[in-house]
């Protein structure tokens, strides 16, 4: 019987690692394949929609689809959100111009946002808290690979076989992830006192008041001026629907974003320091590569390794970090790793002289890498142990949407940065995107050097921040739970598991009684 259910577990597991390996490919796989879309559709003015239609809709749906897997079950959002994402897909390859292959991408955002939360938190669920570090070292490797793979594959379907094929590629790897859900994915049935009432109302104004504000902060200053009338209008609209937000989720049996994930000192913590950490991850992913080409002089193919060597660290920081956090517990295990991002950080701005030799970057984000992996997981974990399955999913998607939340502001605060110090270093006239194609000028090169280290200043700042909210918000010793529901797959005996495992969090706080959805 034990073997039976580790064959299903890993079959499971296999599962989920081919789902998120179809959420982080079809974050990158498009980059290389622009040229050969804009050439066949057209649309070179609106391309950029490609990504932030995508961005948008992963984004606003996370904290959706983590209140209907508390209500419904991970299984049937997650097969769903697979069916939405591989119909995407199907659609993105047969797009006739510009337009519908932005709208299609837009589904398969809306597929993408329950692959990214569920896979995270049916993780949880498949493991006790003292084995959750190697499941989601294995997702982070298989994210990290992804995304490094990603605008390589890219490039070679666009120019081998047709930019329609990164997308066709997408329904054999989901094909069998969902047949190995289907038949080795078993949620133990759990006892409702009424039937499950689905927040459709909130669910609505959450994408509609996500969707008004990241098109505020994704287009502002982009398609339109900051100050023009679309950008104050697409505020206004967002800011109106926050508020509509809170009036629904007040009056809601069952809302979509309840009110104890802020109420709860762990979760809103970690919230707001992974939103720091989303803000910050934009210096590396965004504008290193700009800076390895037109300050370094580097080949896009050796920018892409100096970025790169951040994901190979980054898993096997996170793998390691259980023996961390076993002896000194959550909190300080990611406060030692983002104080060490935060040094990192400032170091570029500070140490490095330009232009600068290859390996010092390099260096730098390979520790880099080492610091987040250390940070982001213990946070992860530890939010999900201090919440039974009735909560697992909406406190997984909780942290996650801000982290992305961070991200997309991360964006838009560090663009207007960097194109502010080149506006002031060459005139008005002149901006990030148009002077990374010139590296040949002295002048030019110094300007972009400049504008990444105001960069780099800048996350350096939001790592403080994240580091600050740790240790005045986080509480030491998370309030863990010393036992859990049974789990899907290793449920035949429905007996509760137990951490063989003790950790510095629950040998100093006392065990949080689970509570029902109702319990808020």
């Amino acid at each position: 019987m034990q073997g039976t259910t580790d064959r299903r577990r890993g079959a499971v597991v296999a599962a989920l690692m081919l789902s998120m390996a179809l959420a982080a490919l079809d974050s990158t796989i498009v980059s290389t394949a622009v040229p050969q879309i804009v050439g066949d559709l057209g649309g070179f003015s609106v391309f950029s929609w490609l990504f932030s239609g995508y961005l948008l809709a992963v984004t606003v749906t996370l904290p959706v689809y983590g209140k209907l897997s508390d209500t419904l079950g991970r299984k049937p959002v997650l097969i769903a959100g697979s069916v939405l994402f591989l119909a995407g897909s199907l659609l993105c390859a047969s797009a006739w111009n510009m337009a519908a292959l932005i709208a299609f991408r837009v589904v398969q955002g809306l597929g993408g946002g329950a692959i990214q939360g569920t896979v995270q938190t049916l993780a949880a669920d498949l493991y006790p808290l003292e084995e959750r570090p190697k499941i989601q070292a294995k997702l982070s490797t298989v994210w990290a690979t992804s995304s490094v793979l990603g605008p390589a594959l890219g490039g070679v379907l666009a120019s081998y076989a047709g930019w329609r094929w990164i997308f066709l590629i997408n329904l054999p790897i989901g094909a069998v992830a969902l047949y190995l859900l289907v038949r080795h994915l078993h949620e133990p049935r759990r006892q409702r006192t009424a039937r499950p009432k689905i927040d459709w109302a909130g669910a609505l104004a959450v994408f509609a008041a996500g969707g008004a504000l990241l098109t505020w902060l994704v287009q502002g200053g982009v398609a339109w001026a900051w100050g023009s009338a679309p950008s104050i209008a697409l505020l206004c609209t967002g800011v109106g629907l926050i508020g509509a937000v809170f009036v629904i989720e007040r009056r809601a049996a069952e809302p979509i974003l309840p009110g104890w994930v802020w109420r709860r000192r762990t979760i809103a913590a970690v919230n707001l320091a992974l939103g720091a950490m989303g803000l910050l991850m934009v210096a590396p992913t965004a504008f290193l590569p700009t800076y390895a080409q037109s300050v370094l002089g580097l080949s896009p193919t050796a920018a892409g390794f100096v970025l790169s060597v951040m994901t190979l660290s980054w898993p096997v920081s996170a793998a390691l970090s259980q023996h961390v956090y076993r002896r000194i517990g959550f909190r300080d295990t990611a406060a030692l790793g983002m104080t060490a991002a935060f040094v990192l950080l400032a170091a570029f701005p500070l140490l490095l002289p330009f232009p600068g030799e290859v390996w010092q970057p390099t260096l730098l984000s390979l520790l880099l890498g080492a610091a987040l992996g250390l940070f982001q997981l213990p946070l992860i974990v530890g939010v999900q142990s201090t919440v039974g399955w009735a909560e697992r999913g909406t406190a997984t998607a909780s942290v996650l949407f801000y982290r992305q939340i961070g991200q997309t502001v991360g964006a838009a605060l560090f663009g207007a940065v960097a194109n502010g110090v080149i506006s002031a270093r060459l005139g008005s006239g002149a901006d990030l995107d148009s002077v990374a194609r010139d590296s040949g000028a002295d002048g030019v090169r110094r300007a972009i050097d400049a504008a990444v280290d105001s960069v780099y200043v800048g996350a350096a700042c939001a790592a403080g921040v994240a580091l600050l909210v740790l240790l005045t918000l986080a509480p030491r010793r998370f309030p863990v739970l010393e036992s859990e529901p049974p789990g899907p797959i290793a449920d035949e005996g429905g007996q509760e598991k137990s951490s063989a495992v003790q950790l510095p969090d629950q040998q100093h706080s006392p065990p949080v009684q689970e509570k029902s959805p109702h319990a808020d």
